[in-house]
């Protein structure tokens, strides 16, 4: 019943909702990849009602019995039994044979326990009476035996591991008793659990509608941001396309700028320098001119004559011609005609012309966005319109309605599950009492036999005989026999008891509890033609009106397990094509459309003008790579003087020091100061003006060094950029536009994407509706109510089977505990000793000796 009531809340779920005609989406996503920024994600619902409780330590025990009933009942489950009783096409006149088989296992145990029932009385009936005729133990005698020690430690022992037995039997009923009542107590918590995740659930269904309709705000505030940015996005996207073939170019026509103006002044450096040369090595030739004459002069003095001088005389004499420049500059050709050229090229600004190519160039985004306005304004309209579309669509469905009338629904089986577990849980207090009384009737039998153990064993006596025992050892065997006695008494009722809780536990659990955790019972329900004899299948039949339609009873349980939609789960497509309703063609043409007419116009941009074309031309028209700079370089590279003067003035001033002192060595140390001087004065600063004009010779060389190719090469460069922006910019916007479009739309794709998918997969998520079947079903009938009951039939019924051996051993034990009205006496020298000691030796009457003397 439990089965059919969760089937049917779960089609009613599903009828109701499609009667109202729910818009539920559905399909996997179309596009692995999520836009940045639009991560979507409903908001999680939280259930009170987890899944199957854990049954602890003592589920142990269940899966014990479990066991126990697989191996009676190996039989798998009846599913053509099943079906002939659902279409009442079962005979028990004809198909008795298919339950006798399944139920064989179960048939032979109630039957054992009937023999039980029945025998037990009568037996006990029969060795009461058999007693009274002091048959059957109930003579007071005791005869004596050889091995009558060795049979009372045996029937002791036995007795005692019976009573083990049957103690564990009792804590198994004791353990199941109450796990019952706990459980039953438990469960109006799990009633109104579920009670309140079914409520949250279908509270919950409309507020995630809503929440995805409030995305839709989301995704048009970032299509609008994109639109308000498309400067940033297209713009700079088609700046940075034709960023590669443009910027090169520019940056070398303005190196090239750059190179006319050091050109320029690496000219003007070279003019200047060559006229510094020119003057100084004049004034130089001068100074060294006086210098040579002033020493010709010093050496006609009359001390040359003398011997010792003469060759220092002729030394200095024949070092004069060295006084001398070492340069000539006057074949070195004048540079005014390239530096005339050159500031003629530099009338042309090259660099301004440069700077407005890149203006032109990097005004792209700022003309695009210009000429988008009036664009962007027809998009917002449009996104605005799809909006409305989209709310439109998903408010066609009337959920709201549907959901407060299948609440209601959910509040009458609320009084009616409470109505209920009232009345279940004043009977259950009698239950409860009633099992307790089992247990407690099973626990004064075993008490019995445990005091009779224990009075029996501490009072025994070796040295007593069967008619002299103690009082502790005969109260050991009273309350044996007490225990025997009751067994007799109540040991049927029990059997009563585990046999009828036995028939119901075990085809509860076999035939309900284990077909709904393997879904078998699902399966059953699922047979085509079975609960309509018109239908294939009965659940698209009862839902959809056709019953060709593959939805089982076991797929929509997996699916509602798995917490998937209602939409998935119930394959709502076949009344409700959520693909064709939310179809992102027809939302996303008409954005498309607007954007066709976007028309971007960048034909005007000119990196660089004819002026400034020409300008480079004239530049290599200079005449730069025509100049010898061979000739400059091997002249600027040589000494000014032939010999070094600091060096000449140091070798005459230390030739003149030998010399005595005279006018020849006074002239001779003036000089070498003057030459000195010189070096200083005129020398150096022309060795400064020579390193100029070296390294500008270089600088200009450098610059000429491939200088037509260079200007060849950026002149073909800036016509191929140029030409590559007049024919290839329209390809490039419509590219660039096209992936910006194709950004934009993609917001919606993937939003209108999602709420396919959270609908199909998320909203209205059944999962409590598959919690509440299993919480009525697996929780409530099996786990809280058979599966204790399994057990407590267990326990109690094998407590109740070892009372047969255990009275048994009690009644022979029982002899060897109680006080005898008379014995067996031998003469201790032909029994050896072996016999029990004569009476008169303790004083005792014995009344069989008394009669045996008195004949």
């Amino acid at each position: 019943m439990a089965l059919i009531l969760g089937c049917l809340l779960l089609l009613g779920l599903g009828g109701k909702t499609i009667s109202a005609g729910k818009t539920v989406p559905a399909g996997p996503p179309s596009s692995a990849q999520t836009p940045d920024g639009l991560h979507f994600d409903l908001p999680a619902v939280n259930y009170e009602t987890s899944g199957s409780p854990s049954t602890g330590s003592i589920g142990v025990l269940f899966r014990m019995v479990h066991n126990f009933l697989h191996v009676v009942q190996p039989h798998d489950f009846p599913e053509d039994t099943v079906r002939k009783i659902i279409q009442k096409k079962f005979d028990p006149l004809e198909d008795y044979e298919e339950v006798v088989h399944y139920e064989i296992g179960l048939i032979v145990c109630a039957v054992l326990g009937l023999l039980f029932v029945i025998l037990m009385p009568l037996v006990g009936c029969c060795f009461c009476m058999c007693r009274c005729c002091n048959h059957c133990g109930g003579e007071m005698h005791q005869r004596q035996k050889k091995n009558g020690p060795y049979l009372k430690k045996c029937f002791a022992i036995s007795l005692l591991v019976i009573c083990i037995l049957i103690s564990i039997g009792i804590i198994y009923g004791f353990v199941a008793n109450h796990h019952l009542r706990t459980k039953i107590r438990r469960t109006q918590k799990l009633a109104d659990s579920n009670l309140k995740d079914l409520r949250t659930f279908l509270n919950e269904t409309p507020a995630q509608i809503d929440y995805i309709l409030s995305q839709y705000n989301t995704t048009r505030e970032r299509a609008v941001l994109d639109l308000n940015n498309i400067k940033l996005l297209l713009g700079d996207g088609i700046h940075t396309r034709l960023k590669p073939n443009v910027i090169p170019v520019l940056d070398d026509i303005k190196a090239m700028a750059t190179a006319i103006k050091e050109t320029k002044e690496s000219l003007e450096k070279v003019n200047s320098s060559l006229e510094d040369l020119k003057s100084g090595s004049a004034r130089l030739n001068t100074s060294l001119s006086n210098v040579k004459t002033e020493l010709e002069d010093a050496l006609n003095d009359p001390m040359c004559s003398e011997q010792m001088v003469t060759a220092t005389c002729n030394d200095i004499r024949q070092s004069l011609g060295q006084l001398d420049i070492n340069i000539n500059l006057d074949q070195l050709p004048p540079v005014h005609d390239q530096l005339n050229s050159v500031n003629k090229v530099l009338k042309t600004n090259l660099t301004d012309l440069v700077e407005r190519g890149y203006k032109s160039f990097n005004d792209i985004p700022e003309m695009v966005q210009n000429q988008t306005k009036n664009i962007v304004s027809d998009v917002k309209r449009v996104l605005d319109s799809v909006g409305s579309n989209i709310s439109n669509v998903t408010n066609q469905v009337p959920i709201q309605d549907t959901l407060s009338n299948f609440m209601g629904y959910i509040n009458d089986t609320e009084t009616s599950i409470n109505h209920g577990l009232l009345t279940l849980e004043k009977y259950e207090s009698y239950r409860w009492l009633g099992c307790l009384a089992v247990c407690c009737l099973l626990t004064l039998i075993v008490i019995f036999y445990y005091l009779g153990l224990l009075c029996g064993t501490c009072g025994y006596s070796k040295n007593a005989t069967p008619t002299s025992r103690g009082c502790v050892s005969n109260t050991g065997g009273i309350f044996l026999m007490a225990g025997v006695g009751i067994s007799f008494l109540f040991c049927w009722i029990l059997m009563i008891i585990v046999a009828l809780t036995f028939f119901i536990g075990g085809n509860v659990e076999k035939l309900v509890c284990e077909p709904y955790e393997n879904r078998k019972l699902f399966q059953i329900l699922d047979t085509p033609y079975l609960l309509n004899e018109e239908w294939q299948y009965y659940l698209s039949g009862l839902i959809f009106q056709k019953p060709d339609i593959n939805l089982t009873f076991e797929k929509v349980y997996s699916d509602c397990k798995e917490n998937k939609g209602i939409y998935t789960s119930l394959q709502l497509e076949n009344r409700f094509n959520v693909s064709e309703r939310l179809n992102i063609q027809e939302y996303t043409q008409d954005i498309n459309n607007e954007f066709e007419h976007m028309n971007i116009n960048l034909d005007n941009i000119v990196l660089l003008d004819d002026a400034g074309k020409q300008n480079l031309k004239d530049f290599g028209a200079v005449g730069l790579d025509q100049m010898n700079y061979t000739t400059y370089l091997v002249e600027v590279s040589k000494s000014l003087t032939k010999v070094n003067l600091v060096s000449f003035a140091d070798k005459l001033v230390a030739t003149a020091n030998p010399l005595p002192p005279g006018n020849l060595k006074t002239s001779l140390n003036v000089q070498a100061q003057n030459i000195k001087r010189i070096h200083q004065q005129e020398v150096i600063p022309l060795e400064q003006s020579m390193s100029t004009l070296n390294q500008s010779i270089r600088a200009l060389q450098r610059t000429s060094n491939g200088l037509m190719e260079k200007l060849s090469e950026i002149i073909l460069s800036l016509d191929s950029a140029q030409a590559f922006i007049r024919y290839n910019i329209s390809s490039v916007i419509i590219e660039e536009s096209k992936a910006y479009v194709n950004t934009i739309i993609g917001y919606f794709e993937h939003y209108i994407q999602w709420v396919k998918d959270s609908i199909t997969d998320k909203i209205a998520a059944c999962k409590p509706v598959a919690t509440a079947l299993d919480s009525a079903v697996d929780v409530f009938l099996c786990s809280y109510i058979v599966d204790p009951l399994n057990l407590f039939w267990f326990g109690i019924g094998k407590a109740t089977v070892f009372l047969l051996p255990a009275l048994i051993f009690a009644v022979k034990l029982a002899k060897y505990y109680r006080r005898m009205d008379s014995e067996d006496v031998y003469d201790d020298m032909k029994n050896g000793n072996n016999g029990y000691h004569k009476d008169h030796l303790y004083g005792i009457q014995n009344p069989v000796m008394t009669s045996t003397m008195e004949h």
